[in-house]
């Protein structure tokens, strides 16, 4: 037991360290700002406790909570960092649906055009989420040519559409996955089971359509079957 704590420490050590390495390249000021709280903290209450007669028991409790705001300091800055490394690269909003917990069934690029603007698809109990990255123009008929599809066999489940971006009109990247999770929550578990089979098999009959012969037309898109995605 004591051999598997000693090796996953340095794993642990390692990817802070890592975390830390990448918010710094963002976020210069970084180290003096998590030192200047940690010290700060245990200054606070290390002078309440000389104040008080009782140095050492609030000494120990400053180097917790001084420790504690480090940390959070420190994890919400990593996280600004990085979502400022991935604002603008394709595919970042996949990134922030592949962890944006469970209860969703996320399908990655769902549909997408020759310009790499792409359309994701989740499923949860807000009913369906698309979730577009790209050229704002060039997605509406990406969009509109994903719910037609759809409607198909789910005409009933309730569809939002998102676009990821920093204009009027649409979602930050950083607060997509907060967007998402205050949806309103319309359906149970059954129901997102039976959308998800029938989504599937949808993919499934468009994938298996016979493809024409000869030349693929240009910017022709290609249906996605369910195998793209993550279940």
């Amino acid at each position: 037991m004591a051999r598997q704590d000693t090796s996953e420490n340095p794993g642990r050590f390692k990817q802070i360290g890592l975390t830390y390495k990448m918010t710094r390249r963002v976020d210069r000021k970084i180290g003096w700002i998590l030192a200047g709280i940690g010290l700060g903290t245990l200054g606070v209450l290390l002078g309440i406790g000389f104040l008080i007669g009782h140095p050492v028991y609030l000494g120990i409790l400053g180097v917790l909570l001084a420790f504690l705001a480090t940390a959070i300091v420190f994890g919400r800055r990593a996280e600004r960092a990085a979502f400022g490394q991935m604002e603008g690269q394709p595919g970042a909003a996949a990134a922030v649906l592949d962890n944006i917990g469970r209860g969703w069934n996320v399908t990655p690029a769902v549909a997408m055009n020759r310009n790499q603007d792409v359309v994701h698809r989740a499923v949860g109990k807000p009913g369906i989420v698309l979730v577009a990255e790209g050229n704002p123009n060039r997605l509406r008929g990406l969009l509109a040519a994903e719910k037609r599809k759809m409607s198909r066999v789910v005409a009933e489940v309730p569809v939002h559409d998102l676009v990821v971006g920093n204009d009027e009109g649409q979602v930050p990247l950083k607060k997509l996955r907060t967007t998402m999770l205050k949806l309103p929550r319309v359906m149970q578990g059954s129901q997102i089971t039976a959308t998800n089979d029938r989504l599937r098999a949808l993919g499934d009959l468009m994938s298996n359509m016979p493809m024409p012969k000869g030349p693929m037309p240009k910017g022709m898109r290609l249906p996605k079957g369910p195998n793209g995605g993550r279940r």
